[in-house]
């Protein structure tokens, strides 16, 4: 199978479960932006609930397309993400396991939206061991047949998916687990153990 996907700031969970399983990774090169979608935010679990984190971005709108889309820098927004991270999970198990890579790539501050999350998107890889053949769509093509999973759209921060039912596992904050998160939090919890949970058929009902 192979995987079609968006590329997403700070994937979820459930969309790195789906490149597990996948044979090779398609990204999608040639789409148009889409406002308010996990192309520049993610979901982490902080003191106070469950927390966006948006990017924000130079005129963004649906003629833009995705790789040429400019990341907005005078907002300060790299501050405010990492100040956020480190309070959110400077008490996780594993997060200075992790922290100085992730924190090289925000302080790289690439000028496009595109090249940060497949930047990121790289480094998950790396941490999770998904040695997956990865390639970009050469154009855009609206439908696919098998054996292509199109993943594109199917989530959005709005919309918890039906399918994302995952086991739980320790949180930092909370009495209740908290689904449909970044895939930091997991890292952050799990360390090196996520790849495991990942690959788990059993953690995903």
């Amino acid at each position: 199978m192979l995987f079609l996907t968006e590329l997403h700031y700070n994937p979820g969970i459930l969309y790195f479960q789906k490149a597990f399983e996948a044979q090779e990774i398609l990204l999608e090169a040639h789409e148009h932006y889409q406002k308010q979608s996990f192309r520049n935010r993610c979901h982490i679990l902080t003191a106070q609930g469950i927390r966006p984190l948006s990017i924000p971005v130079v005129k963004g709108n649906s003629k833009t397309l995705v790789t040429e889309l400019e990341i907005d820098y005078s907002q300060r927004w790299v501050d405010i993400h990492w100040r956020t991270l480190q309070s959110a999970y400077g008490n996780a198990p594993f997060f200075e396991y992790y922290a100085d890579y992730l924190k090289a790539i925000y302080d790289s501050r690439p000028a496009l939206l595109f090249q940060l999350n497949m930047d990121l998107f790289k480094i998950f890889g790396k941490f999770l061991k998904l040695n997956k053949p990865i390639q970009l769509t050469q154009t855009y093509v609206t439908t696919y047949e098998a054996p292509v999973l199109d993943w594109r759209g199917e989530l959005h921060p709005k919309k918890e998916p039906d399918n994302l039912r995952l086991m739980p596992y320790r949180q930092v904050f909370g009495k209740q687990f908290a689904s449909n998160l970044s895939i930091l939090d997991l890292l952050f919890n799990l360390g090196p153990e996520a790849s495991t949970y990942l690959q788990n058929r059993a953690a995903f009902c």
